[in-house]
């Protein structure tokens, strides 16, 4: 199968600034409390549902999985990029993490508790999205958890907006459209919350997060 370029630029782009972008997000998620309660929350339903596996997709340097793994999860992750895969495994020896795509999963059908994709959409064309929600629904169990966060745009109208990410081409997406693809896919929305730029962030995008369950 050929790879798509997307996927090629972005493994690239991500391997060329892996350590400067694990220095930093080195304090986690200490300054983001919205963003904390959210993935607590999140962690809370997971294990009232039985506690099963969590993917961390998109992982990055693992800074997220390892806080997911403080909740009491057993947590994993997988992100496209080897270098930030090598930082992950050094920073949590005790954790699992994995070359992959979420484009093609390399989980068993229904084999996870809760899929974690925070700001890891952000490089994927639209066209390709339906693809990548059909792939967490299959590796979730029935009533499994999704947590998708994203940078947002407010016009319904159009799914999403491109934009000049210092990484590689990006895309900030309309909360809405996101959440009929997800319903589409067989997910059912639980929670939403939108959280409004800071007046020091360089671009001023809302920030999006949604919380579903597989029907």
């Amino acid at each position: 199968m050929i790879e798509p370029d997307f996927l090629r630029t972005t493994r690239t782009a991500y391997d060329s600034m892996a350590a400067l972008y694990a220095e930093h997000f080195a304090n986690g998620l200490e300054e983001h409390p919205l963003d904390r309660a959210m993935l607590i929350a999140f962690a809370d339903l997971v294990r009232a549902d039985g506690g099963g596996p969590v993917a961390d997709l998109g992982c990055g340097p693992g800074h997220v999985t390892g806080l997911l793994h403080s909740f009491s999860l057993d947590a994993s992750g997988v992100d496209l990029s080897p270098e930030m895969i090598a930082i992950a495994r050094a920073a949590h020896p005790e954790l699992r993490f994995e070359v992959g795509s979420m484009t093609a999963l390399d989980l068993a059908d229904g084999s996870l508790g809760g899929v974690l994709a925070r700001y890891s959409i952000i490089h994927t064309p639209p066209e390709q999205l339906p693809q990548v929600f059909a792939e967490f629904h299959r590796v979730l169990a029935p009533g499994g958890r999704l947590l998708l966060a994203f940078q947002a745009h407010d016009d319904p109208s159009e799914l999403a907006e491109s934009f000049d990410h210092k990484v590689a081409l990006a895309y900030h997406w309309s909360p809405d459209r996101v959440a009929d693809l997800l319903i589409k896919a067989g997910f059912t929305e639980t929670a939403r919350l939108r959280q409004t730029a800071p007046p020091e962030a360089e671009r001023q995008f809302p920030q999006a997060h949604l919380l579903l369950s597989k029907d």
